[in-house]
């Protein structure tokens, strides 16, 4: 899609916002009403669409080939990881993100091996929603942005640089559009895949989805935040909200201390 097209629709949808009563008692999430409405569609979208591929891409790919497809489209969201690591002055994670790119896309074949992990070298995410957090700007009220899921009013405005910044939207490695557009859709493919088991535990354990998925995103982001201020010592004495790879049997485990 074109990405003037998708920031104006961003705009129009974060202006039209400002308009829209909430239904809830939570305040962070005064337009609980028009959220509902948007994850409702997102579910109906996902349940008809998204899922059933992401299973037959899972059923017809070997594991192999989905972990490289992973791991390459990691490594790329770490060139932007390091980048934001350095806007919120923490240098040495910018630098070590920056050493896994290198790594990885070398010795890892182009990132296709994550061998910087297998090297006790973790991922440090990053995204400039994070970035506008630690500069001090607060998350705003809890939103829903349709197929993109659970957000804040920071959080989008950050997911637009984001996209921009992404180095297959802005066409440094790839400049035809029609396969630019196929690796959207692989990235998004391969995103659900990973989501699988978790979507059927949501399901399972939550007596309100949307209000549960709600407290779990805000709570996490809040986390990355307050972990990436100066000051704050890192991220090690908050809790762990990263999501297990439920390719790896040892993923599965429940994990111990922090990852970002």
């Amino acid at each position: 899609m074109n990405k003037n097209l998708l920031a104006m629709a961003l705009a129009a949808l974060l202006s039209g916002c400002a308009a829209t009563q909430g239904q809830g008692g939570d305040p962070r999430d005064p337009l609980e009403g028009f959220n509902r409405g948007v994850y409702k569609f997102n579910d109906t979208v996902d349940r008809h669409v998204l899922k059933p591929v992401a299973q037959g891409y899972v059923d017809v790919v070997p594991q192999p080939v989905r972990s490289c497809v992973s791991n390459v489209f990691s490594n790329l969201d770490d060139v932007w990881s390091a980048a934001n690591s350095f806007l919120q002055n923490r240098a040495p994670d910018g630098i070590n993100t920056v050493l896994r790119v290198l790594f990885n896309s070398t010795v890892g074949v182009f990132g296709c091996f994550d061998v910087a992990s297998a090297n006790n070298a973790p991922r440090i995410h990053a995204d400039f929603g994070q970035t506008l957090g630690v500069w001090g700007l607060g998350p705003g009220p809890y939103l829903v942005l349709p197929l993109l899921g659970p957000s804040t009013i920071r959080d989008a405005s950050g997911t637009a640089v984001d996209f921009y910044a992404d180095p297959v939207s802005i066409g440094n490695l790839v400049d035809d559009v029609p396969v630019r557009n196929s690796l959207y859709g692989l990235r998004a493919v391969d995103t659900r895949a990973k989501l699988l088991q978790v979507g059927n535990l949501l399901n399972d354990v939550a007596l309100d989805p949307y209000t549960f998925t709600r407290d779990a995103y805000l709570q996490r982001r809040d986390s990355l935040v307050r972990g990436a201020r100066p000051g704050n010592g890192g991220d090690e004495a908050l809790p762990d909200y990263s999501l297990p790879d439920y390719d790896d049997p040892d993923d599965a485990k429940p994990a111990a201390g922090n990852s970002r």
